[in-house]
């Protein structure tokens, strides 16, 4: 009997005990640009995605979640800190979020050398997507090029002869004019790279100007978009050009610009207008939640989270079996605010692309009107040099 009863105590503490570690917090780093003149993209990105953790009870996958949100500033040197940090004394198996381009590519060697899945939800270089993709980095929101190729294909499509482009001088703005010209096909006028952080624009304006173009093309996203959109409505070229726009006239600019921002053409894959379940379901909760209408920057990370909820619970948990959390998140099995999404081999979307138009509804809202889809099911131009299957 003493034995039988030792054996049941035995086995008694074992249950209990992995009934603990069963209960343990699997950890996420969420990684955002989340103070300064940017800060309003990194706060969106997480509050979408603890939208979705917290609807959940706290869960993702059906395992409590640990998120653990750090600050990148938008400097290289503080995030890499951070993420020795999230790696070396976190141990976290994931990392979400990710802002800024220049940000991503000056932390990426290290996260995937160390086999953490990053899944960036608005940061997508065109290395990642091409000949340095791994399979421990997904791209939820797109590889930047496709926001500027679609509205490339939209001028194209307009006729515009003489278009001229301005972006500011970093990664991602590299990226975009490529994108632009990629699908527009004709040489620019003139492509014009402002410094990250300038904020006045009327030398360019002028300059552009008096360069007469049939239209313009630009990419300035967060405070740089709203500044530079409010100094196009002011210099009077509102009323003489069409502005055709990546990430420029967006959820976090357009409730500061509102008149200013009318009639900006805007290239993507997401509008809180479009007539999806999972995206109404998304912007009335995030609306009811924060008090404002999400950007695509939320969407996308929304998105982002649906995608860990769906792979999570097809490991159990097990995110420790990196294959086969690979293959799960992969599979991409979740109802996407943008309806038609699957992963290419490159870990990067295949969806479809729209132009809008920012108009005022009969409501006196500031919102998005489809003015066409360029590029339905569109996949990135950088996936045939990416290695992997």
């Amino acid at each position: 009997m003493m034995v039988r009863s030792k054996l049941f105590g035995f086995i008694a503490a074992v249950a209990l005990a992995t009934s603990a570690a069963a209960q343990q917090p699997l950890k996420i780093g969420f990684i955002g640009e989340l103070s300064g003149p940017q800060g309003a993209l990194g706060q969106d990105q997480y509050d979408a995605f603890m939208l979705v953790v917290e609807r959940n009870g706290g869960k993702l996958g059906g395992v409590p979640m640990e998120i653990i949100k750090e600050d990148t500033q938008l400097k290289p040197e503080v995030a890499n800190q951070v993420i020795d940090k999230l790696i070396e004394k976190d141990k976290v198996p994931i990392i979400a979020g990710v802002t800024f381009s220049n940000v991503f590519m000056a932390v990426y060697k290290k996260v995937v050398d160390s086999k953490v899945f990053i899944i960036s939800s608005n940061a997508g270089p065109s290395p990642i997507a091409g000949a340095q993709c791994s399979p421990y980095a997904f791209l939820v929101n797109n590889q930047n090029d496709e926001r500027a190729e679609v509205v490339g294909k939209y001028a194209a499509d307009k006729g515009y002869k003489r278009v001229y482009a301005m972006a500011p001088n970093y990664q991602a703005g590299k990226d975009f004019i490529a994108g632009f010209k990629r699908f527009y096909k004709q040489p620019l006028i003139e492509e014009v790279y402002t410094p990250l952080n300038q904020l006045d624009f009327q030398a360019e304006l002028a300059q552009l100007a008096a360069a007469k173009p049939d239209a313009v093309y630009a990419f300035y996203p967060g405070g740089l978009g709203i500044q530079f959109v409010r100094q196009w409505r002011q210099s009077g070229l509102a009323d003489k050009l069409p502005l055709l726009t990546s990430s420029t006239v967006d959820g976090i600019t357009l409730p500061a610009l509102q008149e200013a921002a009318l009639g900006v053409i805007h290239g993507s894959p997401w509008s809180p207008e479009l007539d999806f379940p999972e995206n109404r379901r998304f912007v009335a909760e995030f609306e009811k939640k924060y008090n404002r209408v999400p950007s695509e920057y939320a969407a996308t990370s929304y998105d982002s989270a649906l995608l860990l909820d769906s792979a999570i619970a097809k490991v159990k948990g097990n995110v420790a079996n990196k294959e086969a959390f690979r293959a799960a998140l992969k599979a991409a099995d979740f109802r996407s605010v943008r309806g038609k999404f699957r992963f290419n081999h490159n870990q990067a979307p295949i969806q479809d692309f729209y132009a809008f138009v920012v108009v005022k509804n009969p409501q006196g809202r500031y919102t998005y009107q489809e003015l066409a889809k360029p590029l339905p099911d569109h996949a990135d131009s950088y996936a045939s040099q990416c290695p992997m299957k």
